[in-house]
């Protein structure tokens, strides 16, 4: 199904009976990277899953948007489709959206796979040293926005000038003040060998926030798919 919000076309599916449940996908994902997830609450639960803009069938943002502008989509599409109060489940970017929707919205509970949140300082790549660098010297500006093709990670090289501002914008965000906010039962399910939100990093989200329980699982940024009986019981004990 297709809405146009925030001049946006953005495509959704909704089904299930019950109480809500809001799946946001990550980076570079679809609605597909959650709906098997869905499928296992729709006898109980009433599900919606979206392509967030730039991704899947949703059109592309007409500029580049911030973790705030998803947010609004989020708040305008739960009143579209009166969805209420929902379990609210993020996966990476989608756990970030997540975090800042449920700080100033009204969640039942919020589950977070692979979220980073903590925006880190960590020693840049001598590659992105060089680019920074470049990028500062008279009539090497443009050098070194070629050279971000060839020396950004895989999701920057993949992404459209536009998604790759946005990209930039959401992944220096810190969002440790939001999750501080959030009073409401949530759960951090982790991959041990996450390399794109380390393990530690959940330690710490798990240490600042009202009401928070880390479960760590053997996998990668994908545990929650690697697990997927595993979680699916322990979901179905939290929520």
């Amino acid at each position: 199904m297709k809405t146009n919000i925030r001049g946006v076309s953005v495509n959704y599916i909704q089904y299930g009976e019950g109480k809500d449940i809001l799946l946001l996908h990550g980076w570079g994902q679809n609605i597909q990277m959650m709906k098997f997830l869905g499928d296992y609450f729709s006898d109980r639960f009433r599900i919606t899953i979206l392509d967030f803009p730039g991704f899947g069938e949703s059109e592309e943002p007409s500029k580049p948007w911030t973790i705030t502008d998803y947010v609004l989509l989020i708040e305008d599409l739960v009143k579209q489709l009166k969805i209420k109060k929902p379990i609210v489940m993020g996966h990476s970017f989608g756990g970030r959206v997540a975090i800042k929707y449920s700080s100033n919205h009204p969640i039942e509970k919020l589950v977070l796979f692979g979220s980073p949140c903590i925006r880190l300082q960590k020693k840049l790549p001598l590659s992105t040293r060089i680019l920074k660098k470049l990028k500062t010297l008279p009539g090497l500006d443009k050098i070194g926005e070629e050279m971000k093709k060839y020396i950004g990670s895989r999701d920057y090289k993949a992404a459209s000038p536009i998604m790759r501002q946005t990209l930039v914008e959401v992944v220096n965000e810190d969002l440790s003040s939001f999750a501080k906010q959030i009073e409401e039962p949530t759960l951090l399910i982790w991959g041990d060998q996450d390399e794109e939100a380390p393990v530690e990093e959940a330690k710490m989200l798990e240490d600042m926030m009202y009401d928070a329980a880390l479960i760590v699982l053997p996998g990668t940024h994908y545990a929650y798919i690697e697990n997927l009986p595993q979680v699916v019981s322990i979901l179905n004990n939290f929520i």
